[in-house]
């Protein structure tokens, strides 16, 4: 090789160290409820941050899925092809309980180890996540069918990875998926034309109509929403039959999607599929909702993650480079911006934490924390979400040209980014639904606001914001045309609330002032003077 080529100033590769050895993280965790878990949660962490996983997420998204409509001999299969790597990442996934496994746990904090577990693995590569996402999530919503809950839920429960279109009750596990996005309707579920009749064997329904977007259409088993003469219904629709026959369900295509590579989306045309009812007819939307509550706070989680994997990968770059006669990371400015993005990534994991915790106690039966969860998940949904593609593409402007390149791996997180905000409602609904809930359900708003009063004292201008919010809540003028604005001031407001509680006075001080006293600029990097950057950065930086 020439001289020429002698590589130099170029950063080790991030491999070898602990993704789950955290400190925002192991804190949450344990301040949750979930400190039994730290053991697994290392494991999971050690696994994540190893050359080898890493690999895979790359061949997993490289080798993208592939629509296989017919066998040779011109049968329709409908089946979708996936790398080895994929199936390496959704076996780790559910060996080690990301899915459904927590209802069955009955341990205090189950929920709140599986966040956390969820947040470490999704670091290594997203897409994979959404089956196991929607696993978790179609437990509570299957409940509402007690005989259909007691025929699969031990088996969406197990933690056992078995790929393939076979009958269910002879699986060693399943996965669950979501079929319920149509052309003309969207977010508006009630819009769907998708029609179910009664009449099929064994009380099933036959099902007809079109769907526009199913998440992980190799799933065992969807729910999806059709309209029955008492309105808008849910069923529950296996992909194979028990008698071995495959449902009269069809993949018309795989959407060519943005980001979300590794994951398969479908088009699926429903001929007089079988389905059975999952609550009460006409009430589809009320029994889908603990599933969108679900996945709500998965969106939540998983945005938490792409930012701390960013952040790690800034970080990291910003220690191994030199530029302009020194480190990277010892330059005011590179400083400024990584402890800025070290302050939205440590507000959105405690945040997550802090609403997985509220699921759990919400769970076990705790009406104040379920009240809680109610508006604080949609409103979470809404921020954390949104802050995810500008954290990601500040933290890829990090490692300059060297991020734009597919090698670093940060044009895959950017491209994955915008998800969480459009999946399971867009921002407009997310923060329609925060007004829905206040309005309708006011004990969620006085849960809400006894959570930011449990900081009250501790720093005067969260104080003054939080006083501001209140004047806020209080004029209905314009209310959805402001709705943005309100919910954005709501969360802002509580992770301030969260992290001076709780977080480091380095951290808490640096985003209160920033966020909350107008001391901030709105883009990374704008931090005030008299910021502590060097303990933001230590706290935030990886650890093996």
């Amino acid at each position: 090789m020439p001289a020429t080529h002698e590589v130099f100033n170029q950063p080790s590769p991030l491999e070898g160290h602990d993704v789950a050895a955290e400190p925002a993280l192991l804190e949450g965790v344990r301040r949750e409820g979930a400190g039994w878990a730290m053991e697994e949660l290392h494991e999971l962490g050690r696994m994540a941050g190893g050359a080898a996983a890493q690999a895979w997420a790359e061949q997993a998204n490289v080798n993208e899925p592939v629509l296989r409509t017919h066998d040779r001999y011109g049968h329709r299969v409908d089946e979708v092809d996936f790398h080895p790597a994929w199936h390496v990442l959704v076996d780790t996934a559910v060996t080690h309980g990301l899915h459904a496994a927590p209802w069955a746990d009955e341990r205090t904090g189950a929920h709140v180890a599986r966040a956390a577990k969820f947040y470490v693995w999704s670091q290594v590569e997203a897409g994979h996540g959404c089956p196991i996402s929607m696993t978790y999530a179609a437990v509570p919503a299957l409940r509402h069918a007690p005989e259909l809950a007691a025929r699969y839920e031990p088996l969406l429960t197990s933690r056992e990875y078995d790929f393939g279109l076979r009958p269910p009750l002879g699986k060693r596990g399943l996965l669950a998926g979501m079929s319920m996005t149509e052309k003309q309707g969207g977010s508006d579920v009630r819009a769907n034309t998708t029609r179910a009749v009664a009449g099929g064997p064994d009380g099933a329904y036959r099902l007809t109509g079109h769907k526009w977007f199913t998440s992980a259409p190799m799933g065992d088993l969807f729910l999806t929403l059709a309209q029955t003469p008492e309105g808008l219904s849910c069923f529950l629709v296996p992909r194979v039959l028990e008698d071995g026959t495959r449902n009269s369900l069809s993949i018309q295509r795989l959407k060519d999607k943005l980001g979300n590579r590794s994951n398969a989306s479908a088009e699926l045309e429903y001929d007089g599929a079988l389905g059975w009812l999952v609550g009460e007819p006409g009430r589809g939307v009320r029994t889908i909702i603990e599933m969108v509550n679900g996945t709500r706070l998965d969106c939540v989680i998983g945005s938490a993650a792409g930012m701390r994997a960013g952040l790690v990968q800034a970080l990291h770059h910003a220690r191994g480079r030199r530029a302009f006669g020194a480190a990277l990371v010892d330059q005011p400015l590179m400083r400024n911006v990584l402890a800025d993005l070290a302050l939205e990534s440590e507000a959105a994991t405690t945040l997550m934490l802090r609403l997985a915790g509220a699921a759990d106690r919400a769970i076990l039966g705790d009406s104040e924390e379920a009240a809680f969860r109610r508006l604080a998940v949609a409103a979470g949904k809404f921020w954390v979400t949104k802050r995810h593609p500008a954290h990601a593409a500040e933290a890829l402007e990090c490692l300059g040209g060297n991020g734009y390149v597919e090698e670093s791996g940060m044009p895959r997180l950017f491209r994955e980014s915008p998800l969480n905000s459009i999946w399971e409602g867009s921002g407009n609904v997310a923060a329609l639904d925060v007004l829905r809930a206040m309005a309708r359900e006011p004990h969620s708003l006085e849960a809400f606001l006894s959570e930011l009063a449990a900081a009250e004292g501790a720093d005067a201008r969260l104080d003054a914001a939080v006083k501001r919010l209140h004047a806020e809540l209080s004029d209905l003028e314009a209310a959805e045309y402001r709705a943005r604005a309100v919910v954005q001031s709501m969360v802002l407001c509580l992770q301030g609330a969260l992290l001076v509680r709780h977080a480091p006075a380095a951290v808490a001080d640096a985003f209160v002032g920033s966020r909350l006293a107008g001391e901030w600029g709105h883009v990374f990097g704008t931090l005030p003077r008299g910021t502590d950057v060097a303990a933001i950065i230590e706290r935030a930086r990886p650890r093996a």
